[in-house]
């Protein structure tokens, strides 16, 4: 499926003949490759441990979060590097790293030694790995996870990078169609290639504008805090103006939008003293002044750590729900007629699918029949929200679930004496994961969005990473909850047909629902800064209007 052509003065290259929807087939095209590449072995993880590592469940799941929390926490280095040194080069260096992983996977699947011996039938002794053989499993991994911190998620950047700043329609489409492109490569790498994992073997840019580096934007930020200390004790009275940089000529510009008055103490970076400036006006101490607008990036940041942190603890249910829904899945019946069986790692292909069906909904029914309302699209916040609400709902329906699935494994258990596979199909499980997918649908891609407008323009890269990055940490602290429920409650044992995993459920429901009453309070004190689309428009027509905030319409001029 291919994105909507553009209207008549729509998605354009801005002041150039490159970019714009030209490049977006390369980028779809790299995208699937490489998210299909690392969702095979990744979202297989958990029952490689347990199968071929012969790992106890809850231990395999502790390993299943470490690395899923490693491939969404690292992009953000990733990211650092792409803002500093440039795009295309970190995108091919770094997948030529994930490409040397994979490799190290399909020999260690391949070669009988890397492995420990298979446990015999009907035996509940099973021989571990040793320690050299999951050293060889650890290096596979952290090759693949740099390999992907410094090449799928820039992608996403690269593309959006392709339409002009003052274009949030043109962003926000292609944020949904690129969103949709890693729904689909997820959906194949977690159903086609599990199942030969699990049933045949274990081993089997000249169109782009590009954007110059400009040197790391953190050593920007880093000198605002530096220099606003270093000035505390500064006398107004003293100060020469505020330093906006120098104009084309030399001359040092001192007039011009002042900071805003939020987090006054940084305000005292920008402020020129004497001996700031050399006499052609380049500044002398690089670590006692800045511009304004460095001054403004970094109270931006600071502004949105608020709404970044709701969208963390909504993230932290999302990442236990992955795993333990794939240990709920290795319990029940996974068989689909007589011949076939869905393997238990292939189970949250029904989270994606929903998402990829979400996007398409919500891209082509539920955006022109909101406009069509209320005049306008959804913005980014809204949709984030829609998402937090789904999320919570998924979680009841698992505990539900999960309760039906423990009275069925509970009574034939004591009628007669059945085995650890519950007599109860495994598409029980889809309701929960269908909702969490159109939740992902919402939220995902209006997170993103919302973090490219609102970030300074310095940190695109990072812009788009900081969302990985919630479920990066959220991993972590998914295996620390792990770690207390088992330890203080007992609801998680490697049985787990034995005690009360839907209480975990019910605990993260209730959790996020405070959780988005901690967002809508964030959201509604938050300002947005910046382009914002203000009018939406579906994909038939070109008429839009644009809101810049005063104190961003320089960087426009």
């Amino acid at each position: 499926m291919s994105p909507p052509p553009p209207s008549n003065g729509d998605v354009q290259p801005s002041s150039h003949n490159r970019g714009g929807w030209v490049t977006f087939p390369f980028i779809a095209a790299t995208t699937v490759g490489l998210f299909i590449a690392i969702g095979g072995w990744m979202n297989n993880i958990l029952v490689f441990m347990i199968e071929e590592f012969n790992c106890k469940t809850i231990n395999s799941t502790q390993i299943w979060n470490v690395v899923h929390g490693c491939v969404a926490a690292l992009p953000v280095l990733g990211a650092v590097v792409a803002d500093s040194l440039g795009i295309f080069s970190t995108i091919w260096i770094f997948s030529l790293v994930n490409l040397l992983g994979l490799i190290l996977f399909t020999i260690i699947a391949t070669v009988n030694s890397l492995r420990p011996p298979p446990c015999e039938k009907g035996s509940s002794f099973c021989i571990g790995p040793t320690q050299a053989q999951l050293a060889i499993l650890y290096m596979a991994i952290t090759l693949s996870v740099i390999g992907s911190a410094g090449s799928r998620h820039i992608l996403g950047t690269m593309g959006a990078n392709q339409f002009d700043y003052d274009k949030p329609r043109s962003q926000r489409i292609f944020w949904d169609w690129f969103f949709f492109i890693v729904f689909i490569a997820s959906a194949i790498s977690t159903t086609l290639l599990v199942y030969i994992e699990d049933n045949v073997s274990w081993g089997i840019g000249r169109f782009y504008c590009h954007v110059k580096p400009q040197g790391s934007p953190f050593k920007a930020l880093a000198r605002v805090v530096v220099a606003a200390i270093r000035k505390r004790k500064l006398p107004l009275k003293l100060a020469q103006g505020y330093y906006h940089g120098r104009e084309g000529d030399g001359e040092v510009r001192i007039v011009g939008a002042t900071p805003t008055k939020n987090f006054k103490f940084l305000n005292r970076a920008a402020l020129i003293s004497e001996g700031d400036l050399h006499e052609d006006g380049s500044i002398a101490k690089r670590w006692r002044l800045c511009t304004v607008e460095d001054v403004q990036d970094m109270k931006t940041l600071i502004k949105l750590l608020p709404l970044w942190s709701s969208g963390l603890f909504l993230a932290t249910p999302q990442t236990m729900h992955s795993s333990l829904t794939t240990l709920q899945a290795l319990t029940m019946n996974c068989s689909v007629g007589r011949h076939l069986n869905v393997p238990a790692g292939s189970i949250l292909v029904f989270n994606m699918v929903s998402s990829c069906v979400g996007t398409v909904l919500i891209d082509r029914c539920l955006f022109p029949l909101w406009k069509k309302q209320f005049g306008r699209t959804p913005t980014s916040l809204q949709r984030v929200g829609v998402g937090h609400v789904l999320i919570v709902i998924s979680m009841i329906v698992s505990a539900l679930v999960e309760s039906k699935r423990l009275d069925v494994a509970h009574y034939y258990s004591k009628k007669i004496n059945a085995a650890d596979v519950v007599p109860m199909s495994l598409f029980w499980l889809v309701p929960q994961l269908a909702l969490g997918g159109f939740g992902d649908a919402f939220q995902l891609p209006g997170h993103t969005i919302f973090y490219y407008q609102q970030f300074p323009a310095t940190l695109k890269s990072t812009s788009t990473a900081v969302t990985i990055l919630l479920f990066g940490i959220a991993f972590y602290i998914s295996s620390a909850v792990v770690d207390v429920v088992q330890q203080t409650t007992g609801w998680l044992p490697d049985d787990i047909n034995q005690r009360r995993m839907d209480n975990v459920y019910w605990v993260l429901a209730f959790l996020g629902t405070l959780n988005y009453g901690y967002f809508l309070i964030c959201a509604w004190i938050y300002k947005p800064q910046g382009v914002e689309e203000e009018v939406g428009d579906d994909c038939s027509s070109s008429s839009r209007q644009v809101h810049v905030a005063p104190e961003n319409q320089r960087l426009l001029d």
